[in-house]
């Protein structure tokens, strides 16, 4: 590796979208780094493959608008003018119930029901289900201030019934994991807001709604119509030559004089000022186990989830039945490996050549993962059988592609919050040292994008005090 033995600025270690917006962040601001990832791509969950026309993405395929980072480094990237929404021809979700398709109900803002008669007449809860539900409004915020399960949560406000058909299915999209542990403090704290000011979760939204202070933005997801990695190849263009290397494995990070020693898996070490850690959680505690072993043990408590994705290409014409909506999602109440399903070619049109069906399968969710293991042909199957079962297409497809992607999902489990302030307790002890990425405060690229330029612009406010 051509790095010398001395780097007067920062080392990056993890070169996925929180890395690289790190690294975009000092760039803009002339500041000396260098960026270390182990793997011999830059990207992480974010990969994207194009062939014959298809665009597939193996891990995440778009992003929250509502939230300004992605935006933001798309429009510093001067990508922009590339981003395109979802295909309002085919706006409908559904939710599988018994290996049949039910429509998702409209107006759920925030994992929850925020229309009180599309969940009294939807045909995915039984009638007591729509009941319970809808009596929300009557039922008593809860005096206590205790963390709660997203379980709990739903279930005390709006019945098991809307939790497991309709909150658990949506909250196994997002992360592969089990209501029953994860923190609604941690993953939707605005959920709890809306109990503690309004006393209920419809009244609060419809409340929000009224006064326009709730209105979604124009176009939920965003992507750039060259898949993901536009943002990462944008980031690529934009970094100095030699700043960058990949297939570069750290083993350790320590104190070195007034910085740290960075070492690496061929015995080298570089010296740098600064460190922004930017691995997961379970990687970044093996990387700060001399350094400081109270850290990397909380590291360690934040547990992942394992998860695989399986994209299969047809021809329009093999498809007999036409198929409707974005996809839809399968409750862990309902069984089965398949957590959900998206129709590529109905959500994002441009990602198919004409005359092309794109489809992808997520599989794999909390308390499920040894199914990530199995030979690419077993998961292929899997993905098959789903679609001769509820979608009726049993047609050979042109190609498929499969994704596994081992430990990628943090969780944020009850005690989740309490954590974080520990975390950030036992990192402040080490001054130029940064945690950044999905396993702290969100999970999602524009989360991770200003996780990483937060941790960057704490390395530029570090050098100009120094200074």
């Amino acid at each position: 590796m051509a790095v010398s033995d001395r780097v007067t600025g920062t080392v990056i270690l993890g070169g996925g979208i929180t890395g690289l917006a790190a690294a975009e962040r000092l760039a803009a601001a002339g500041a000396s780094f260098v960026l270390l990832e182990a793997d011999t791509r830059l990207g992480g969950k974010i990969t994207t493959e194009r062939v014959n026309g298809f665009v597939i993405e193996g891990g995440p395929d778009c992003f929250l608008a509502a939230k300004p980072g992605a935006i933001g480094l798309a429009r510093e990237l001067g990508l922009e003018p590339r981003l395109r929404g979802t295909n309002p021809a085919h706006r409908r979700t559904f939710v599988k119930r018994g290996g049949r398709l039910y429509p998702l109900p409209e107006g759920i803002t925030g994992l929850v029901p925020s229309r009180l008669k599309p969940l009294l007449t939807t045909s995915i809860l039984s009638p007591w289900g729509r009941l319970r539900a809808g009596l929300e409004a009557l039922i008593p915020a809860r005096s206590s201030d205790g963390e709660e399960s997203i379980a709990q949560f739903v279930t005390r406000r709006f019945g098991r019934n809307a939790y497991d058909w309709l909150v658990e299915p949506l909250l196994s999209g997002i992360y592969a994991g089990d209501g029953a542990q994860l923190s609604l403090d941690a993953t939707f704290p605005m959920l709890a807001q809306l109990e503690r000011e309004h006393g209920s979760i419809l009244r609060g939204v419809i409340g929000r709604r009224r006064s326009g202070a709730g209105s979604p933005p124009p176009a939920g997801f965003l992507t750039p119509a060259g898949g993901l990695a536009e943002l990462v190849e944008g980031i690529e263009r934009r970094l100095p030559a030699g700043s960058v290397h990949c297939g570069v494995a750290a083993t350790a990070v320590q104190r070195g004089g007034a910085g740290y020693r960075v070492s690496l898996e061929d015995g080298s070490t570089i010296a740098a000022d600064q460190v922004i850690l930017c691995t997961p959680a379970f990687a970044t505690a093996g990387l700060v186990e001399r350094l400081d072993p109270e850290l990397a043990r909380e590291l360690r408590e934040i547990p992942f989830v394992s998860t695989a994705t399986v994209s299969l290409a047809f021809a329009a014409s093999a498809v007999t039945r036409p198929l409707e909506g974005y996809g839809y999602v399968s409750p862990r109440a309902e069984g089965g490996p398949v957590v959900a399903c998206t129709v590529t070619s109905n959500k994002f049109p441009d990602r198919v050549p004409p005359g092309g069906v794109l489809i992808r399968f997520f599989i794999g969710r909390a308390g499920h993962e040894n199914l990530v293991e199995q030979p690419e042909s077993v998961l292929v199957d899997i993905a098959r059988a789903e679609l001769a079962q509820v979608l009726g297409l049993r047609a050979a497809p042109e190609f498929t592609r499969v994704f596994r992607w081992r430990n990628s999902m943090p969780q944020y489990v009850v005690g989740h919050p309490a954590r974080l302030v520990r975390l950030e307790q036992l990192r402040s002890a080490h001054p130029g040292l940064q945690l950044a990425g999905a396993s702290y405060r969100g999970v999602g690229i524009p989360d991770c994008i200003s996780s990483g330029w937060a941790a960057a612009s704490a390395v530029l406010d570090a050098a100009k005090v120094a200074a």
